[in-house]
């Protein structure tokens, strides 16, 4: 097995991820190498990794170091130590509140349950196999902030669509808060595989298909009778395929959670969906370099 690593200054690690993860959508391995350095890490058989030579290279505008070596017997036990459990919180109750939310425990089938025995702690257990995500990266975090508060806000929850499922965590989380139908869209089949057991684990049902962004149409956004056929769309992607999502959605849906996106571009996409459709803010999230918005129909 290979390990193809690429080290990046602090201040700069955060703009190479975002170029890493169009690269291997499947994640990438972090760690902090001194105080001023962060190593993204990913595995696979030789030919399977993307090829990078090794030297100092540019990730965007970005100057990186890459160097690839063989790992130990025991990588795959250390790559799970990477797939950490994760604690939502549920929103602070507000008077407005039209349902109460519990908090989201996301963990990998290899980690114990959450120690809370209060009820109020809903379990979701992802095995990410090749696909993206247990729920532990910033921009999932952030747009499951966001489902629980539009979860526990709006007074009526209905469809959704989860475009880029991943591992299917968003649309797991979201079939557990009580939306249905629930479709989870992805264009790599290894996503597809993964998000389709994970529902039959955690019991819940989500229609899961293999879609390409850029040259399919969106299933479930016939507007029909004036009101759209999809009440809530998902897209935790990066900053170029949110704009192509702004521009390739058929009709728009009465919320709009979008995450994957650094800070400096979520003005810029929020525009984007603004000019096509008159979506507007409701509400914005942000951790570290990260960012994810919460856009509303007019």
């Amino acid at each position: 097995m290979i390990r193809l690593a690429v080290r990046v200054h602090r201040e700069q690690a955060e703009l190479v991820l975002a170029e890493l993860l169009e690269l291997v959508p499947a994640g990438v391995e972090e760690v902090q190498v001194g105080g001023e350095t962060v190593e993204y890490a990913v595995y696979g058989a030789p030919g399977e990794l993307p090829s990078l030579p090794d030297l100092d290279a540019a990730v965007g505008d970005v100057l990186v170091e890459v160097s690839a070596s063989e790992t130990p017997g025991d990588w795959n036990e250390r790559w799970k130590s990477f797939h950490r459990p994760v604690l939502v919180a549920a929103p602070h109750p507000q008077a407005d509140a039209a349902r109460d939310v519990p908090s989201l425990h996301l963990r990998p089938p290899w980690e114990p349950p959450s120690s809370r025995r209060d009820g109020g702690v809903e379990e979701i257990v992802i095995d990410p196999g090749q696909a993206f995500g247990t729920g532990g990266h910033a921009t999932t975090r952030l747009c499951l902030e966001l489902l629980l508060e539009l979860a526990a806000r709006e007074p009526r929850i209905g469809p959704l669509l989860d475009v880029g499922t991943g591992s299917g965590v968003l649309a797991i989380a979201a079939a557990r808060l009580g939306f249905a139908p629930v479709v989870g869209l992805d264009h790599e089949l290894a996503s597809v595989e993964a998000a389709r057991a994970n529902a039959t684990v955690n019991g819940v049902e989500i229609d899961v298909r293999r879609f390409d962004l850029r040259t399919q149409t969106l299933p479930g956004l016939d507007p029909g009778e004036g009101a759209p056929a999809t009440m809530v769309v998902i897209a935790n992607l990066l900053r170029p395929l949110l704009l192509e999502l702004a521009w390739t959605l058929p009709s728009a849906p009465a919320h709009l959670l979008a995450g994957g996106l650094l800070k400096e571009e979520v003005d810029e996409t929020a525009r984007a969906f603004d000019d096509r459709f008159g979506l507007r803010e409701r509400e914005r999230r942000e951790s570290g370099e990260w960012a994810a918005m919460w856009l509303v129909a007019p």
